[in-house]
C-alpha cells in the first residue's frame, strides 16, 4: 500500500466534519485521560509506598467493564450526542474531588473517583461508537476507527510524560485539572457535531434494563460475521496479558534494568500508530476477517520471536505487535458499527468491548502465574502456537467480501456458524 493511499484515506476522514469533530474529541479527552492513568498509580505509590495499591488504581478503571452491557444499555435508552456532552462534562466535575488527596487516609476519594471515572468511560465508549455510525459516513468508517486508534496511541505516547512531568512539579491535583479541562474541552466539540438523532423508540425506554441488556448481548452471538470476529478479539487480548505479564522477564533475560521495558512499550505504540493510518485500506482491500486473521498471525510470529535473546529482534516483535495486535479490534469494532441495527447499538458495543478487552485483566493474572513456574521463553514460543490456532476459523471460513471501491460492502454470502 502506498503513502499516497494512506494520505488520501486520512485526508478523506479529515474533510468529513463529523469525523474531525470527533477525532479532535479523542485527541483532547485521551491525552488528559491518559496522563491520569499513570499518574493515579504514582499518586498511591507516593502517598502508600505499596505496589499493590498502586496496580488496583488500574483494577478500579478497568472493573466497571465487567458489567459493560448493562452500562451501554444507556446509550440505547437516550439521544446520544446530550448523553456524551453530559458525560464529559460530569467527568470534568468528577476530578475536582481530587484537589482533597493528600494523604493515605484521603485516597478512598481517589479510589472512588477512578470507579465512577472507569464507569462513565463505558456509557462514552458506547455512546460515542453508536453515534459515530450515525454521525459518519459509512464508507469511511474504517478510515475513522485506524485514525481514532492512531490518536489514542499517539496519547499514550505523548501524555503519560507530559503527566509524569507536571505531577513531578505541581503534584496530582493538577494532573486531574488538566484531565478536567480536556474533558471540557471534549464536551465543546461533541456540542458543534450536526446530527439529527430521532427520540428512542417508546419500547427502548420501557422494556426492563436487563431485558434490554440480553438483547444486545443475543444479537452479537447470533451474528455470523459478528461472532467469530468478537470472540477473536477477546482471545488475542487475553493473550497479549498473559504476553504482557511476560515482559519483564524478557527484559531481565535481555540483561536490562527494567526500565527497558518503556522502550519496548514506546516501539510497540509506533507500531500502532503505524497500522492505525492504513487501517482503512486494508480493510477495504482485505474485508475484516482477513484484516484480522492478517493481524493475528503476525502477532502470533512477533511474539515467538521474542523468546530470542537479541534486542534487535525483541525491539522488531515490539513493534510487529503495536501493528498486528490493533487489527483484530478495528476490524471487530468496524463490523460491530456496519452491521447492527440503531437501535441496538449501544449495547452491542458495550457487550463487544466487555468481551474484547475484559480476558486482558484475566491473561494478566495467568501470565503472572505462569512465568514463575515455567521459563518465559517456553511461554512464549506456546503462546505464539496457540495464537496460530485461534487464527483458523477467521481464515478458513468465507470472510466478508471486501469493501468496494466507493467504499460500500458488496452483500457478503452467508457463512456457515462456528
Amino acid at each position: 500500500m502506498t503513502t499516497s493511499t494512506q494520505t488520501w484515506a486520512v485526508t478523506r476522514v479529515l474533510r468529513d466534519r463529523n469525523a474531525g469533530l470527533y477525532l479532535g474529541g479523542v485527541v483532547v479527552s485521551g491525552f488528559g485521560s491518559s496522563a491520569m492513568w499513570l499518574v493515579s498509580g504514582i499518586w498511591v505509590k507516593d502517598l502508600t509506598g505499596s505496589d499493590g495499591l498502586a496496580a488496583l488504581c488500574v483494577f478500579a478503571l478497568w472493573a466497571p467493564t465487567l458489567i459493560g452491557p448493562a452500562l451501554g444499555t444507556l446509550a440505547d435508552r437516550t439521544r446520544r450526542r446530550p448523553l456524551l456532552v453530559w458525560t464529559n462534562l460530569g467527568l470534568a466535575a468528577l476530578l475536582l474531588p481530587l484537589f482533597t488527596v493528600d494523604s493515605p487516609g484521603t485516597l478512598w476519594v481517589l479510589f472512588a473517583v477512578l470507579l465512577v471515572y472507569g464507569a462513565a468511560g463505558v456509557v462514552h465508549d458506547a455512546a460515542e461508537s453508536a453515534l459515530v455510525a450515525t454521525a459518519v459516513d459509512k464508507q469511511i468508517l474504517g478510515d475513522f476507527n485506524g485514525l481514532r486508534m492512531t490518536a489514542n496511541e499517539g496519547m499514550k505516547l505523548l501524555a503519560p510524560l507530559a503527566g509524569a512531568g507536571l505531577y513531578a512539579a505541581y503534584g496530582g491535583a493538577r494532573v486531574a485539572l488538566l484531565d478536567a479541562v480536556t474533558f471540557a474541552l471534549a464536551a465543546g466539540l461533541y456540542t458543534l457535531l450536526r446530527v439529527h438523532e430521532p427520540k428512542p423508540p417508546t419500547a427502548a425506554t420501557t422494556v426492563g434494563w436487563r431485558a434490554q441488556t440480553a438483547e444486545g448481548a443475543r444479537y452479537l452471538w447470533g451474528h455470523a460475521t459478528l461472532r467469530p470476529l468478537v470472540l477473536a478479539g477477546g482471545t488475542t487480548m487475553l493473550f497479549s496479558g498473559v504476553n504482557g505479564a511476560l515482559i519483564y522477564a524478557v527484559v531481565e533475560g535481555l540483561g536490562h534494568s527494567p526500565a527497558y521495558v518503556g522502550v519496548l512499550y514506546v516501539a510497540q505504540g509506533v507500531g500502532s500508530v503505524a497500522v492505525g493510518l492504513a487501517a482503512g485500506p486494508l480493510l477495504r482491500r482485505l474485508g475484516e476477517r482477513r484484516f484480522a486473521g492478517y493481524g493475528i498471525v503476525l502477532t502470533a510470529v512477533a511474539v515467538t520471536a521474542r523468546a530470542l535473546p537479541y534486542d534487535t529482534v525483541v525491539l522488531a516483535s515490539a513493534a510487529a505487535v503495536g501493528v498486528g495486535l490493533p487489527c483484530v479490534l478495528i476490524a471487530a469494532l468496524t463490523a460491530v458499527q456496519r452491521e447492527t441495527p440503531d437501535t441496538l447499538l449501544g449495547r452491542t458495543t458495550a457487550t463487544a468491548n466487555t468481551l474484547l478487552f475484559a480476558p486482558t485483566a484475566m491473561g494478566l493474572a495467568l501470565g503472572a502465574g505462569l512465568v514463575e513456574l515455567v521459563d518465559h521463553r517456553v511461554l512464549l514460543t506456546a503462546l505464539g502456537l496457540v495464537r496460530l490456532v485461534t487464527v483458523t476459523p477467521l481464515l478458513r471460513l468465507r470472510h466478508r467480501a471486501p469493501i468496494g471501491a466507493r467504499g460500500t460492502a458488496r452483500p457478503a454470502p452467508t457463512e456457515p456458524a462456528d
